[in-house]
């Protein structure tokens, strides 16, 4: 591992999502719709509903705001559809990008998604790709100085996959496969153990390490992907230094 912060990096995205909150409801209400067409409206029979339902309510998101969500995407008020769309590609440094979207106008996103990989030095793939590079996986993310040996005992008994400790700064994942993430986020809080940060994500099997004016220029890409309107999520292998986000 090349030892930057991986907690600098996450606390760097939740203040970035304090500070664009009403963006993250938009995100998360096209993510409840999607789920709830996909599945139905009942998040105990349908499991991506079920996540959708705890990152709203993690986030403060009013219950009516959700439950409206869920109507406009079951027919019983009037709503928008949207289409899943994934892009990959690289950022500057040989970066592997995977940007994951919901759009009502595949035209619009595409467009925006090609102009911010161009505008920072990057290229757009062709599908398929990257993606080999990542695996789906759950993630409980704990801060530096949690108690690693009780976080342990409880993620095994609970049937995580790995518990990794991250010699830089000390800060714990936990590691699941997607289908055991809700039996161990739920074995975990029952302990007294809340993660700061928990999702099923799209982890890169090995990072690069980027460092510099590479480093900067691979950050400004990542977060202009993330700032359009049709991205739900972006993924890399980055390892990026604190500094680059500055």
């Amino acid at each position: 591992m090349a030892g930057h912060s991986k907690w600098a990096n996450i606390q760097h995205r939740k203040g970035k999502q304090d500070a664009v909150r009403g963006r993250i409801f938009t995100k998360i209400i096209r993510e409840i719709g999607v789920a709830t067409r996909a599945g139905g409206g009942d998040p105990k029979d349908n499991p991506r509903l079920r996540l959708a339902l705890d990152k709203a309510f993690a986030n403060n998101m009013p219950k009516d705001t959700v439950e409206r969500a869920i109507k406009k995407a079951t027919g019983e008020l009037e709503g928008v559809t949207y289409e899943e769309i994934r892009y990959e590609g690289y950022a500057p440094g040989g970066v592997a990008v995977i940007v994951d979207t919901m759009t009502d106008n595949r035209t619009r996103t595409v467009a925006d998604v090609r102009h911010a990989f161009a505008k920072h030095g990057g290229n757009m793939g062709t599908e398929g790709s990257v993606a080999f590079m990542f695996r789906k996986l759950g993630v409980l993310s704990f801060a530096p100085g949690a108690d690693e040996d009780r976080i342990t005992e409880i993620a095994i008994e609970a049937g995580a996959d790995d518990v990794i400790v991250h010699p830089d700064d000390q800060s714990i994942d936990v590691v699941t496969a997607p289908e055991h993430y809700q039996t161990v986020k739920a074995a975990m809080e029952a302990a007294g153990l809340k993660p700061d940060q928990s999702e099923i994500t799209w982890r890169a099997d090995n990072d690069i390490a980027v460092e510099g004016d590479t480093a900067i220029a691979v950050a400004k890409m990542l977060e202009r992907l993330e700032d359009l309107d049709d991205v739900q999520n972006v993924y890399s292998n980055a390892d990026l230094p604190a500094e680059a986000y500055q």
